[in-house]
């Protein structure tokens, strides 16, 4: 009698995750570290106290450019930007787009907007102002955003000046 198709043999297997570590010594991986631990110190710093008004968009930017950005850092640590549909196959366009677009001008925007409440409540900075206070809050968090943006306009830079060198990776 004829032999059956032989036993399907095992599935497959997708190739186990591992650190890039080249993404790592990169600038742009040594950046987007940077700009992880600034964002993060902006918008712990604001969330922790109280705010009011503006500080609401400032805060929303700082945590929506955070997000984002350690999406990209995720996805660009473990080499999977190619499972982003559309985006995987632009990747340095996109860590374009999001640092200059987002990250520059959303913590310009932030920043901007923290350093002016700072200036609104410099007159509690006094020694003998005895209620609660959110300038130091303020002006800690205009400082770690206007870095942030620094960075952000930093990587921004790198990645333009490997997409005019015509390469289309982010290392």
């Amino acid at each position: 009698p004829p032999a059956g198709p032989p036993p399907p043999g095992p599935p497959p297997s997708r190739p186990s995750l591992s650190l890039h570590r080249g993404y790592l010594r990169s600038p742009l991986g040594l950046l987007r570290l940077g700009q992880l631990a600034l964002g993060a110190a902006f918008w712990v710093t604001v969330a922790a106290q109280g705010y009011e008004g503006a500080a609401h968009f400032a805060l929303f930017a700082a945590v929506l450019v955070w997000l984002l950005t350690l999406a990209l850092f995720g996805l660009s640590l473990l080499g999977r930007w190619e499972l982003v549909p559309w985006l995987g196959s632009r990747w340095l366009l996109t860590n374009l787009a999001h640092d200059l677009a987002l990250g520059t001008g959303l913590y310009a925007a932030a920043t901007g907007i923290m350093g002016y409440k700072a200036g609104r409540k410099s007159y509690c900075n006094l020694p003998e102002y005895s209620q609660h206070c959110l300038y130091a809050a303020y002006l800690s968090a205009s400082v770690c955003g206007g870095i942030a943006a620094c960075l952000y306009l930093l990587s921004g830079l790198y990645c333009l000046s490997r997409r005019c060198r015509d390469q289309r990776d982010i290392i």
